[in-house]
């Protein structure tokens, strides 16, 4: 990590935007650790080997496992870079730094009633739980405190991105003729994504999951309180997966020695992001039966669309480091990748990320298929999908790239660059070990999200091994991520001791191919806020048309058997709707 004498730090240039920053991380990384916990609890609990829990509990911590590494881990560190970026790229500060505290405090108070929701559930002398995991649909049900802990951070969410548009808005003024920034362009795209992605969960929390917790109605549609949920549970992967993006366009290759490649060729990546990554969420619900078939073979399509912008991702990045090795004296057809700065943690770190996200769109494909995924539906497969995508790709980036950023938001150097590169190296063995179980484990059928039964005296027929051996790679796997966690954190906190100094500062080069090579339409924000919206109206008004004209808004959910949409079905839909409201509107008068 070479430092530029003379260049400012983020934090000597925008001293309360760099606190604002700290604080969002802060919070990150202490569900980070309360989440690892949870982590190595399960990993050790499912495998046998040491339960600390009653198997009764499971399910709670498997909750709180959940909600704190992919809501309030990921988003708090989402808005944290953000914030930096969006504040760096543009040059200027908030236009009020209050309303920047009140939503990040808005996010905070959100995380602490959700999460005091889940752990009351390990209390017995508390009358609360909300054992309903990061899928939070019905039929489980959750204590209200959990739904209106979300409904607040998804508030502040919200707000956030008003401050940043607002802030892109104040330099709009000042500079007409101007291309955005990239990294203010991929924070806003990234956020016009966010807005549509959360309607469908707004929606299900607000007027049915809260209401009926708090029992002001007696019943939802479970159906459609899933459908809605997928509607913001896909999406919400690539909330997660954009700002690792963020940092491996346009930080790696400047730790790599050389440039971004094309940032036109970036742009296009988020844009197709903000259009196709919403109407594809039917495909988490293959196995629905109150989903025509046509519907579900319409989302597949869609999302091996998805697939572009990630190959256009792996193209761009790859052509950017394989620039900077060579700016390093790398040659050769593959030689220059011992040109490439390996014992910096930042950039390994980054690195193995993207080799392991590579693995998980792999195995992503395989879910997204009609009929594989029947195969692998509800088994430790999908798992051991994610906990490539967003539990390496995403959370090793997020990792690496406070080891880069740390200097810039503080003006301390870290206390470890030997114990940071340990710690992303085993932190990619880790989850080599572990997803590698898991998604074996997955294809022999064993179950996820429960601890229970424990296949004692009963072997599967790996290709090696068998269930014990899985298991084994399972804890094995699970314990060198939860070290790596604990060196992860006590490196930062050993790093606040660190003295402050001057000339820390880090530089952003331009890109190779400058957004002068793109045309002006990908600037054009509302043009595709406007189409995205239309796609989505595509994929979702008849599956939800259908769905409300089969069961109602408030009904038990559909058939037990597949459902197909005719005229017919359909002709029920205004009733369905109307009745509820009507009853609605009677009870305020």
């Amino acid at each position: 990590m070479a430092t530029e004498e003379g260049t400012p730090t983020f934090a000597t240039r925008y001293p309360e935007e760099a606190s604002v920053v700290r604080r969002a991380f802060l919070v990150a990384f202490v569900a980070l650790g309360i989440g690892a916990l949870a982590g190595i609890i399960q990993a050790l609990h499912r495998t046998n080997i040491l339960r600390l829990i009653p198997s009764a509990d499971y399910y709670t911590v498997l909750t709180l496992h959940g909600v704190l590494l992919v809501i309030v881990f990921t988003i708090f560190f989402l808005v944290g870079v953000f914030q930096w970026a969006i504040t760096r790229s543009l040059d200027r500060s908030p236009p009020n730094i209050t309303f920047t505290k009140t939503w990040l405090a808005l996010m905070s108070l959100g995380s602490l009633l959700t999460g005091a929701a889940i752990i009351s559930g390990v209390i017995s002398e508390v009358d609360a739980s909300a054992d309903v995991l990061f899928t939070f649909y019905a039929p489980l049900q959750a204590h209200p405190l959990f739904y209106a802990g979300l409904a607040v951070f998804l508030v502040g969410t919200w707000l956030a991105g008003v401050d940043w548009f607002r802030t892109w808005l104040g330099w709009r003024r000042e500079h007409p003729d101007e291309r955005i920034p990239l990294q203010a362009f991929m924070v806003l795209t990234t956020m016009i994504m966010w807005y549509i992605a959360t309607i469908g969960v707004a929606v299900s929390v607000l007027f049915f999951l809260l209401p009926w917790s708090l029992g002001f109605i007696d019943q939802v549609n479970p159906l459609l309180t899933r459908t809605l949920f997928w509607f913001f549970g896909h999406p919400v992967v690539y909330f997660w997966l954009l700002p690792a993006y963020l940092l491996w366009y346009t930080v790696m290759p400047k730790i790599a020695g050389g440039r971004l490649f094309s940032d036109p060729l970036a742009r296009v990546v988020f844009v197709l992001f903000v259009l196709l990554s919403t109407p594809v969420g039917i495909h988490h619900q293959y196995m629905d039966p109150g989903i025509a078939q046509g519907f579900k073979f319409i989302a597949m399509t869609n999302t091996m669309f998805l697939l572009l912008p990630s190959l256009l991702t792996a193209f761009t990045v790859v052509a950017s480091i394989e620039h900077g090795a060579r700016q390093r004296g790398g040659t050769g057809l593959l030689g220059w990748l011992r040109a490439l700065p390996w014992r910096d943690p930042a950039f390994t770190g980054m690195a193995l990320a993207g080799l392991m996200f590579a693995a998980g769109g792999f195995s992503g494909m395989v879910n997204a298929g009609m009929n594989i995924n029947y195969l692998v539906h509800n088994t430790l497969w999908v798992p051991g999908h994610f906990h490539l995508t967003v539990g390496t790709a995403v959370a090793l980036t997020f990792m690496a790239g406070t080891y880069w950023l740390w200097p810039q938001l503080t003006n301390r150097r870290l206390y470890s660059r030997p114990i940071a590169l340990a710690q992303v190296v085993l932190w990619f063995g880790g989850m080599a070990l572990m997803s590698n179980a898991m998604h074996v484990a997955g294809l022999f059928g064993i179950p996820r999200r429960t601890a229970e039964p424990q296949y004692q005296g009963f072997e599967f027929a790996t290709t090696f091994g068998g269930v014990s051996e899985l298991n084994i790679q399972l804890a094995l796997g699970g314990t060198l991520l939860f070290v790596s966690t604990l060196l992860f954190l006590s490196n930062l906190a050993l790093s606040l001791a660190q003295p402050t100094r001057s000339g820390l500062g880090q530089r952003l080069p331009a890109a190779l191919s400058g957004p002068e090579d793109s045309p002006r339409v990908l600037d054009n924000l509302a043009l595709w806020s406007g189409i995205a919206v239309v796609l989505v109206v595509l994929a979702y008004a008849l599956p939800l048309g259908s769905i409300i004209a089969d069961s109602g808004l408030l009904g038990p959910g559909g058939a037990a058997y597949p459902a197909a949409l005719t005229p017919d079905s359909l002709a029920g839909l205004q009733a369905a709707v109307a009745d509820p409201v009507v009853r609605a509107l009677e009870v305020v008068a």
